[in-house]
């Protein structure tokens, strides 16, 4: 035995002293492989549309539902098992609005209580008791356990003792409490992991408060979208990527999500805007004077970065000012505005005395944003560019090709990457932006990842400028990358599983980024089955783009469903009526056999342990 092997084997035997810790420890290890994978749940686009993610998350994207009709459906009416899904997803609203109406009876108690717990057991039992007893709230973890783990024997004893329990949660005049503790814990042992594919932020007007759910979530991780790392890249202190920030805000009207829920004022911004744009109403007018600023930090990033081949999109100097015209790839294009006193001839690019100093404001704001510098903390904790999850590949963008259909070669800071290195290159960049505040070539790159063209997160030739000041639409057509051509075949999708070392005929690619327009005909289900794009228009501005309001893929031990979502209402119709999310179920892949923990990352971690378990076991003899 080699003396590091022996060092490792000495530190393990302090955790199991005894060779009967040991076999303690590899029956119980031997026996979590052999129970069911937990459930994961894939969700991406959430674009901070709070109040339908929040539903969605307390709805379990609609397996609570399938759960009480599971054990309820022949004995309760629809509305009554509405009305226990309802409880379990809002359980503290839900109970005082009941108690507003009528005086709760005993009764009504105990039956609620039983039926929690009955779903409660059947939610549980993939589950080992001491991950289930983990799950549970504190202060009523020894109860639940007990509760769930009632036995009917020969004397009804453990039956008695379970309605003695309910009684004298009844009798203290604690079952309120006991109701939200229950419906907390059916929740989370629904859904045993979440993976968010990018894109919390933008278009949506409650993106903080999305992020204040997922940090308070047992088990997750985010694949980054390109609207995710433009704010990281606003918090890092990029001047391209805060002008971003603010202009795309302004645009969706959206505003008070930075002065509101970051604390980041506009108000230099506004009388910057409104003293040099006077023809302007003041939103106009903040939108043009962050739309120009925002011209002259790309064209400086570009200008600086000639590895990022972006040279077309310096479009300010193109600007035919006698003719009110913009000159783009030899085509000349009427602008529906002339009014540029901000620019100077000599160098249009620079910024203005003025405008610097409302950016500098600004960038001070964004770095000192106690809140927005704790969420984008944790989306570097959770966070990455890709993952690989249980045989699968998240990845919210694309891996971007050539016309061909192979791998693209980009350089950056005098390398060449493609494939899997391109991307761990992204991904250790973006680091770099935010925890080195002196790399300003990282944080140049944060503005690339949201915008260029060889951006594995945007994979199109972004046309702020054409939408902003051209009428001709045929200006604005966004060319994509031909990944988004060569997707849709199989070969394609097991080249870039190889190239993530995923060989299996179990392994898919998880893809956010794109709406899915299911009212044209579109399908999420791409190169048969390889390839799922689970973007489904969460947004309400994209509901009528998509026809559905998002999705959620389901992976369980019994296979892959993709669950499509309808527009939701509001909360305050989910308590008042019983308004649920109504989702559509569609199998992707069922498997043929039942996939247990044996056959997850967990599993194999766990093999690992009890290998070592098993050197420690002849250590001891």
């Amino acid at each position: 035995m080699e003396l590091k092997d022996e060092k490792y084997l000495k530190l393990l035997a302090e955790k199991y002293p005894s060779r009967q810790a040991v076999c303690r420890e590899v029956i119980n290890l031997n026996a979590i492989l052999n129970l069911p994978k937990g459930t994961e749940h894939f969700m991406s686009d959430l674009h901070g549309e709070y109040e339908a993610f929040y539903h969605i998350l307390n709805n379990c994207s609609g397996v609570i539902r399938e759960k009480v009709s599971l054990l309820f459906g022949e004995i309760l009416t629809d509305f009554e098992q509405q009305e226990i899904c309802t409880l379990i997803y809002y359980p503290r609203e839900k109970l005082d609005m009941l108690q507003k109406k009528t005086e709760l009876s005993r009764e009504w108690y105990r039956m609620i209580l039983n039926q929690l717990v009955e779903i409660a057991k059947l939610l549980s039992s993939k589950y080992t008791r001491s991950k289930v007893r983990k799950a549970m709230p504190k202060d009523f973890a020894y109860i639940i356990d007990e509760l769930l783990h009632v036995q009917k024997d020969e004397d009804d004893n453990q039956v008695l003792y379970h309605s003695k329990i309910i009684d004298t949660i009844l009798d203290i005049d604690n079952a309120d409490e006991f109701i939200i503790a229950l419906s907390a814990l059916i929740k989370q042992l629904a859904v045993d992991h979440l993976h968010i594919v990018g894109d919390i932020f933008d278009r949506g007007p409650y993106a903080d408060k999305i992020l204040d759910l997922l940090q308070k979530h047992h088990s997750l991780d985010i694949e980054w979208g390109n609207h995710d790392i433009l704010w990281m890249g606003a918090a890092a202190g990029s001047m391209a990527c805060i002008a971003n920030v603010i202009r795309n805000n302004l645009k969706n009207h959206n505003t008070e999500i930075l002065e509101s829920g970051y604390g980041i004022s506009l108000r230099s911004l506004a009388l910057f805007a409104v003293n040099t744009y006077q023809n302007e109403n003041p939103m106009d007018a903040a939108l043009k004077a962050i739309s120009v600023i925002l011209f002259k930090l790309e064209g400086d990033i570009i200008r600086n970065h000639p590895e990022y081949k972006m040279d077309d999109r310096m479009l300010l100097d193109k600007i035919d000012f006698g003719t009110g015209e913009a000159i783009i790839q030899d085509k000349r294009y009427k602008m529906n505005d002339r009014a540029f006193p901000t620019l100077k001839m000599e160098d249009v690019y620079a910024l203005s005395e003025e405008e610097q100093a409302v950016m500098d404001e600004l960038k001070t704001a964004f770095l000192n944003s106690v809140r927005l510098q704790a969420h984008i903390s944790f989306l570097y904790e959770k966070g990455s560019m890709y993952r690989i999850y249980n045989g699968n590949l998240l990845y919210h963008g694309c891996i971007p090709m050539d016309e061909a259909g192979n791998f693209e070669g980009v350089q950056m800071e005098g390398e060449t990457y493609q494939g899997k290195s391109y991307l761990d290159y992204a991904d250790k960049t973006a680091r770099r932006a935010y925890y080195n505040k002196h790399d300003k070539n990282a944080r140049d790159f944060m503005w690339y990842l949201w915008s260029g063209r060889q951006s594995p997160l945007c994979g199109r030739n972004i046309k702020t400028f054409e939408r902003t000041f051209i009428e001709d639409k045929e200006a604005w057509k966004e060319e994509t990358n031909p990944y988004y051509r060569h997707y849709q075949e199989e070969k394609t999708c097991n080249m870039i599983l190889r190239e993530f070392g995923l060989y299996t005929d179990m392994s898919h690619i998880i893809n956010g980024h794109t709406p899915v327009k299911t009212i044209e005909g579109e399908q999420p289900i791409r190169a048969d089955g390889k390839l799922l794009v689970i973007d489904g228009g969460f947004c309400r501005n994209l509901h009528e783009t998509t026809g559905i309001a998002g999705y959620t893929l389901i992976y369980n031990s019994h296979g892959l469903r993709i669950k499509a979502h309808q527009p939701f209402e509001s909360v305050y119709q989910a308590l008042r009526e019983n308004k649920d999310i109504e989702s559509d179920s569609n199998f992707v892949e069922t498997e043929k056999m039942r996939v247990m923990v044996r056959d997850t990352d967990a599993g194999k971690k766990i093999l690992e342990d009890i290998s070592d378990l098993k050197k420690l076991l002849e250590y001891y003899d």
